[in-house]
Formats: structure tokens, sequence, C-alpha cells
């Protein structure tokens, strides 16, 4: 036990290390390293098919027979171009603002008893990061952004009766936020820099409940809290000496030599699942939920006038419904198909910044496992996650320009290689 012990525990370092920053909507990520990214995530409040379930619905661990140990590499690939349709700013548009991003996750469950299991699970809240460059027309808004988050969350799960199973957990969540935007200086050379990096790290709790009402039927309920990130650093600038006119309004103002809070809310959910087995070789999954975004928090540091530092954006709260299939072809392979639709957190383009530009999400996915044995199984997901136009229409400032536009191309292409080992 203890070798295995330390296996998930070095496995844990290296994935926690390597979760990357991804354009991902600016919505919950729901890709992960594990099969059910092969059904886009539908269901895994009911599934409990592998060790995933103890993040997912941590009273599923119930179902799990053995001690498991499932994760595997994550990888996004941006297509994120924003095209200028209206601007008083040079620069025009932008080429790909996305990059290759990998990530991973892992999960771990120890079976103490039939009815009583623990669980540890290691991965990402959500995750946005995109490089404008600073020649765009939307510069004095954004240039470059990265939010990142790895949360750590031990749980367990009890089955109280043949038919009920509850459990929870703690969420330890660790964020980083890094903002760099360009500063306008007029009847100056060149432009001025905002830079702004900070971390935290926030604590919330998750639970869930499991009803198994047939061998082929059960229904999953969870709720997530809300995690609070309290990010400050000093506002750093670069390029906008005091002695100019910008920098030196600013130094009056109190600007250059103050500090900045931001703080995120990340949203408390509630999700039901449900896994319906038609035959032996084919189930339906299915998900929905709701996530209250409109505490989210979210500020764009920009520096509008010569008094104000970052507009907090206006967001509101999301409905996420997703369907899947699961199909035996064959005794070694499983197939996987899904599909899920996230609604928008923005209600007009005037709300929405190039910070975090959002819309409504598609997601498409496809996976196959394969049970190499008995006890290891192998497998691979792909998920198209069709981000929308996220149509921007900001007014701006004397100092942060007109810009008016939208993103086409938006896709993150989302792939996985998992594995589930059962000991």
């Amino acid at each position: 036990m203890r070798k295995y012990i330390h296996i998930v525990f070095i496995l844990a370092v290296l994935m926690v290390a390597g979760v990357a920053s991804v354009h991902a909507g600016g919505l919950w990520l729901y890709e992960e390293a594990t099969p059910d990214m092969g059904v886009a995530g539908a269901g895994r409040q009911a599934t409990a098919m592998d060790a995933s379930t103890a993040s997912g619905n941590p009273a599923g661990m119930t179902r799990l027979d053995r001690s498991q140990l499932a994760g595997g590499f994550l990888g996004f690939f941006p297509d994120v171009k924003f095209k200028v349709q209206e601007t008083d700013v040079s620069g025009g548009g932008v080429g790909n603002a996305g990059n290759f991003a990998p990530s991973g996750t892992l999960y771990y469950v120890h079976s103490l008893s039939p009815d009583l299991k623990l669980g540890l699970g290691f991965g990402s809240y959500m995750g946005a990061g995109l490089d404008y460059g600073n020649n765009w027309s939307g510069r004095y808004y954004a240039e470059r952004v990265n939010l990142t988050t790895a949360a750590v969350n031990p749980s367990f799960g009890y089955r109280v009766n043949p038919w009920l199973s509850v459990g929870g957990g703690a969420s330890i969540v660790y964020g980083e936020m890094s903002d760099r935007t360009a500063i306008d200086k007029p009847l100056e050379e060149g432009d001025g820099r905002l830079k702004y990096d900070a971390t935290d790290v926030g604590y919330g709790f998750n639970a869930g409940v499991l009803f198994e009402v047939s061998p082929q039927t059960r229904f999953g309920v969870t709720y997530a809290s809300e995690v609070q990130l309290n990010f400050k650093d000093d506002l750093r600038f670069k390029n906008l000496p005091d002695t100019g006119l910008r920098g030196a309004l600013l130094k009056a103002s109190g600007i250059l030599d103050s500090d900045f809070k931001v703080n995120w809310n990340f949203p408390q959910q509630v999700a039901l699942g449900a896994y319906q087995e038609l035959t032996k070789d084919l189930a339906l999954v299915a998900t929905v939920n709701w996530q209250d975004w409109s505490r989210f928090g979210l500020v764009e540091l920009s520096v509008p006038n010569n008094n104000t530092v970052g507009e907090k954006l206006k967001w509101k709260d999301t409905y996420h419904v997703g369907l899947g299939a699961y199909y035996r072809v064959a005794e070694p392979w499983l197939l996987m198909a899904g599909w899920a639709y996230d609604t928008s957190p923005i209600s007009s383009s005037k709300d929405r910044s190039p910070v975090l530009p959002v819309d409504r999400q598609f997601r498409y996915a496809a996976g196959v496992q394969f049970d190499w044995t008995k006890n290891f199984s192998v497998g691979a997901a792909y998920t198209l996650i069709d981000a929308g136009d996220c149509k921007i229409n900001k007014e701006g400032t004397p100092f942060t320009g007109q810009l008016v536009g939208k993103y086409d191309p938006n896709f993150i292409h989302a792939f996985n290689l998992n594995f589930v080992y059962r000991f």
C-alpha cells in the first residue's frame, strides 16, 4: 500500500505542475483526462465507472469494488482569431491568440470496505490563456491574459443502504492571475505597459448523493460550493515616466504607486446526472446543471482614464445540459459519443471583454476505451468546443478606444490519453 500511495503523490505533483491555461470560454472546464470526456462529461454525477467519480460525485465511489487509480494527459489546441469590424485605434485584428496548453488529471480511490471509500482528486476548475500581442487594436483592453487554477479534492463515499450512497469532500484551489495591458500616451511616443501578477489559495467543499433505482438505472445529485480567491499585487508600470503627461496625471491620482485587489468567486453549482442501461452493451447518460457565474467578479485591467484602473465585468448565471452514450462494440472495446451545451454568461456584446471573451458553448465529443486486462484499461477522447463568435462592442474612452468585432474562428480542440488501474 505504501508503494501505491507513493506513486499517487509523485504523479499528483507532476499533474498539478502541468496544469496550464487554455482559452476555454471562461466557463467550467469539463474536459479531464478521464474516459467520460468521450461523452462530454454527460452523466458524470451518476455513471461512477472509475476513480474519477471521487470528484464527479464522491457518493459514486461505493460502486467501485476495488481501489483504483485513474488519470492521464490532457491537451488543448485553441483556434481563436479576432476580426476587427470598427475601431479608432491602429493595429487591426489578431491571428491565433491561443497557444497549445498541456495539462492532466489524476484520481485515486481507496476501498476501506465495500461500503466506505476514500478518494483524492487533482485537476483544474477553469483556465484561460490569450496572447493578442502588443500591436492589435484592443491592446488598451488586454495584450496577454493568463488565468490558471489547480485543485486538490480529498473526499469520501459511504453506502447507506443498497439504493442510497452519500459522499462529500473538501477543495483546495490554487489560482494564478497574470495580465498585461498597454496604456495610451497621447502626444508621447509609444505605449506604456501595465503588468499584474498575483496568486492565492481558496477553499470549498462538495457533496453528492447517488440513487440506484435498479441495476440498470441510477441518478446522482451533486453540489459544489463557491471558492473565493483574493488576488493582491502592486500595479507595475513600464515606459510610463512621471515626467510625461500621462504618467504625471496617473501619479497625481495615486495609481502609479498603488496596489490592486481582484476577487474571484468561482461559482457554486448544482448538477443532476442520470445513467440508463438500455441493453448489456448500450447505456445512455445525461446531465443538467446550474452555475452561479453572476458572482464571479472578473475584472478587466485597463486604464480608461486617469483616476481608474479596472472595470468589473457583468456576468450572469449559466445553465448546462449534456447527453451521451456508451456502446460496448466488442468485449475489450467501449465506444463513446456525447454532446453538451452551455448558455452564455453575457447578455450584451457591450459587456463582453477581450480579457475573457465568453459566449454560449457547444461540445461534440467522442472516445474509445480498451480493456487491456481485467485490471488495466487505456483510452483516448476528443472534444470539439465551439465557443461562439463572442461579439465585442466596446465604446471605450479616449484612452482605450473603440473596439467592435468578433472571434472567427473560435474553436478549441481538446484530447486526452487516459488510463484506469484497478487493484
